[in-house]
């Protein structure tokens, strides 16, 4: 049995990096913090974006069907 590291070609392990800031951002992290969370309106600090995970899990459900 081969371990993970020669399963795995160094053409595809030198790719994964640089594929994972793409994969991590998502529309409302370009969002700029506006004091209410931008789902639900619900007032927030000047930091906070969105007010829980369930807004911010919609939003990007949103995103994804408005384009």
């Amino acid at each position: 049995m081969e371990t993970t590291e020669q399963a795995v070609p160094d053409s595809a392990v030198s790719m994964m990096p640089s594929m994972m800031p793409a994969m991590a951002a998502t529309p409302r992290q370009k969002l700029p913090p506006k004091g209410s969370c931008w789902y639900c309106e619900k007032p927030l600090d000047s930091v906070k974006r969105f007010c829980g995970r369930d807004c911010a899990s919609s939003f990007d459900e949103e995103a994804l069907y408005t384009g």
